[in-house]
């Protein structure tokens, strides 16, 4: 199984060894989870966005391809070939005003192009899924506000983007949300045993 992930934190992958003012729970979340992905004989093929210098913004140039089914940027063009090879998706980001940073959004809006990941036969109608190999989709998430407040209050609006609004929309069903709440308010080995456990369930599949 072929799992691509998508990073999207300034710190990047590197970020994952606890390094003190460079340290980031959600790269180091993308550590465990591909640890456990090898561990079980499967492949990861790893986007750092911010490494990479992506550039989320929709230009004007950008739009107008984006009519036509097409894109004028290579790295985006990368992008789609490496998600029509996978498997499994990953999106891990920091939740910021209670949804995506820039760049995750960006990549959503600038990859998932008609002609790439979906066809529309008819003008606003339904999508069909061009995405055949993808069977699932999981986000790996973490905030600081208190997941409760989030789901009952906020009604959860990350997963209904990223869920209800996008990949459902183009045919994708399986579809998991893996959120950790403030884990700076942690302990150590309590950040550790999510870590291990991150491992493990990915290492099941």
């Amino acid at each position: 199984m072929r799992t691509l992930v998508v990073l999207d934190h300034p710190y990047g992958a590197d970020a994952w060894d606890n390094t003190p003012h460079r340290r980031s729970f959600t790269a180091a979340l993308v550590h465990a989870a591909s640890q456990g992905i090898l561990a079980a004989g499967g492949e990861v093929d790893l986007i750092d966005l911010h490494a990479d210098g992506f550039d989320p913004v929709m230009h004007a140039e950008d739009l107008a391809a984006w009519r036509h089914a097409e894109s004028v940027d290579p790295m985006v063009a990368g992008y789609q070939q490496r998600l029509l090879a996978a498997d499994r998706l990953i999106l891990a980001f920091p939740i910021w005003w209670e949804l995506m940073p820039a760049m995750t959004k960006g990549w959503l809006d600038k990859v998932l192009l008609k002609g790439a990941a979906y066809d529309q036969p008819k003008p606003n109608g339904l999508m069909k899924r061009r995405l055949t190999r993808l069977d699932s989709v999981t986000l790996i998430t973490v905030m600081s506000t208190p997941g409760a407040l989030y789901r009952l209050v906020f009604g959860s609006p990350v997963t209904k983007a990223v869920f209800r609004g996008t990949f459902r929309k183009i045919g994708i069903r399986h579809l998991t949300w893996l959120n950790h709440a403030n884990p700076a308010a942690r302990s150590p080995q309590q950040r550790a045993d999510i870590l291990a456990r991150t491992t493990a369930a990915f290492r099941k599949g």
